[in-house]
């Protein structure tokens, strides 16, 4: 499934077919979430922390791409993508869209 950060398609002709959306809340096992607060007294990339994000967007965007498939859609417009904390070492992923079917 095509997914596109832009509104509008230029030159497509395609229906609506609604909000879809997917999140994840994802943490960070203890050892690892000690281990990364002495890497803050050094500083550098929290790697566990990227990697906990990416693997919550990834989950995200599956689940936003699920519904959509669900719904018949052809394509997803307007994806945004947000993340909030949620409490210390845990983060939600928000993935959301339009949910599009071209017309044939």
């Amino acid at each position: 499934m095509n997914i596109y950060t832009v509104d509008v398609l230029p030159g497509a002709e395609y229906l609506p077919l609604g909000l879809v959306q997917g999140s994840c809340i994802q943490t960070k096992h203890l050892g690892a979430d000690i281990g990364q607060s002495f890497k803050s007294l050094v500083g550098g990339e929290l790697k566990s922390y990227s990697e906990m994000l990416d693997k919550a967007r990834d989950t995200a965007m599956q689940r936003m791409v699920a519904q959509a498939a669900a719904m018949g859609a052809d394509a997803i417009v307007g994806v945004r993508i947000s993340t909030s904390a949620v409490m210390q070492g845990a983060a939600e992923m928000l993935c959301y869209g339009t949910a599009i079917r071209f017309k044939r």
